[in-house]
């Protein structure tokens, strides 16, 4: 009797125990669990310690609340101008409602696949392959506006949805890889050929700068070359003035500078000025007078090796020379 007492007392212990255990629940943060009593909807739990009529209430496996991120498998998608191209799209979305995520769809992550699937291929079938690799943002745009709108009333809010990859077949590559190719040499090209212009530009624009500062100083040059001969021929008319020379001095410097006529190795013919015969007269004249004074001394001196009847017979020669020279000046009668 005492035996069966404390079986009963071990059953009766071990069923309260179990009563306590399926009565207590702790939902964790972030998550969210549906309860059914006798089989019909009857709360959400939140987080936290909940309690539950024993063999009454069932709690249904507990919700994920935080944002997922699903990625799918490569999708073939054909485009507007009829090529195939594999597009790669990860989807973030979130439950937030746990009684409609529930009952509203059987597996929601299979609906958000196939959902995601069938859009792009919408969209992306109203596109051509240049303007699908290069509108991600508004094909994304189109595709979490399609999704959110129908998963709504599933309890699950889309967030983003986008395009991981989008690859054309091997033959489209090859094209648009030496299409690129090409416009890259083209451009090349004509970055080259306007550098070269461009040079071409500014060495004539320098040598014509440099040619035209180089003439204008050779005109300045020219002027103060001018000037300072001007001022030269200025001065020695000056000095001449000022000096009183007579009818001798202009001889003799007439005299020194005939040969300066006659310079340069192309000169074949040497015409004398009618002047000549004139100056030659006055050297003629000066030398006859000095044999009279102690200038001529200086000048025909003994060491000279002349004696007295020298000068004259020097005056001689110079007026003979000065008078056979007079025919053949032009302007002498």
């Amino acid at each position: 009797m005492d035996i069966a007492v404390a079986i009963v007392l071990l059953v009766l212990v071990a069923f309260v125990i179990l009563v306590l255990v399926r009565s207590v629940r702790i939902i964790p943060q972030a998550r969210a669990g549906v309860v059914e009593r006798l089989g019909k909807y009857q709360r959400t739990l939140n987080p936290g310690l909940t309690i539950l009529i024993p063999f009454v209430d069932r709690l249904l496996p507990l919700l994920d609340l935080r944002e997922q991120v699903v990625s799918f498998p490569p999708q073939p998608v054909i485009t507007e101008d009829n090529l195939v191209v594999s597009i790669d799209t990860v989807v973030y979305f979130q439950v937030t409602d746990a009684r409609a995520a529930t009952y509203e769809i059987a597996n929601y992550i299979q609906a958000v696949e196939q959902l995601t699937t069938t859009t792009l291929r919408n969209v992306v079938g109203g596109l051509n392959l240049e303007e699908a690799l290069t509108s991600r943002d508004q094909i994304n745009g189109q595709l979490r506006g399609v999704l959110d709108e129908a998963t709504g009333r599933w309890g699950i809010r889309v967030s983003r949805v986008e395009l991981k990859a989008i690859d054309p077949p091997h033959s489209i590559q090859d094209s648009m890889e030496k299409q690129m190719r090409a416009e890259r040499d083209r451009r090349a090209a004509i970055l080259t050929a306007e550098g070269t212009k461009q040079s071409a530009i500014l060495t004539a624009e320098g040598q014509r700068q440099s040619s035209i500062l180089k003439a204008e100083g050779d005109a300045k040059a020219a002027i103060l070359r001018a000037d300072g001969e001007a001022q030269a021929i200025q001065k020695v008319f000056d000095a001449i003035h000022k000096g009183n020379a007579d009818q001798k001095l202009l001889a003799y410097q007439y005299l020194q500078v005939l040969p300066k006529i006659a310079e340069g190795s192309s000169n074949k013919l040497w015409i004398i000025p009618s002047e000549v015969g004139e100056a030659l007269k006055g050297i003629g004249n000066t030398l006859g007078g000095a044999t009279t004074g102690r200038a001529s001394e200086g000048l025909f001196g003994p060491e000279s090796g002349t004696g007295d009847g020298a000068v004259p017979e020097a005056g001689k020669r110079a007026g003979a020379g000065a008078a056979a020279s007079a025919p053949a000046a032009p302007g002498e009668p």
